[in-house]
């Protein structure tokens, strides 16, 4: 597996743990507010469901460390991972967000394309 590969996935993962700690720690704070473009009432009532949702992103991240701990014998471990990540990516860009799209699905199919070429 090429180093850029393993950057891409580490970053990918770099990512999900900060969607944990903006959902599950930040989401009706100022932060949290801000990078979701929430209202604080709306946080507010919606707090439990985004902390449930930063756990999912949790154990995206921790499947993708997990895959890169594992060295050579991660790629599949990467390549389940990363399908996640872009169809997760690609549900929350037609659902929610655009910018989704760029932050999550761009970056996983990114990294697959990488372990491909490796």
């Amino acid at each position: 597996m090429s180093t850029a590969a393993n950057i891409v996935v580490a970053v990918v993962a770099l990512i999900h743990v900060y969607i944990l700690i903006l959902e599950m720690f930040l989401w009706d704070k100022p932060a949290g507010l801000r990078a979701f473009g929430q209202t604080q009432q709306v946080a507010t009532a919606s707090k439990v469901l985004a902390a449930n949702q930063g756990l999912y992103n949790g154990f995206l991240a921790a499947g993708l460390a997990w895959g890169l701990w594992l060295g050579p014998n991660g790629t599949s471990v990467k390549v389940f991972f990363l399908g996640c990540v872009l169809v997760a990516g690609l549900y929350g860009a037609a659902s929610a967000s655009r910018k989704i799209l760029y932050v999550q699905a761009i970056p996983a199919a990114i990294g697959l394309a990488l372990i491909a070429l490796s």
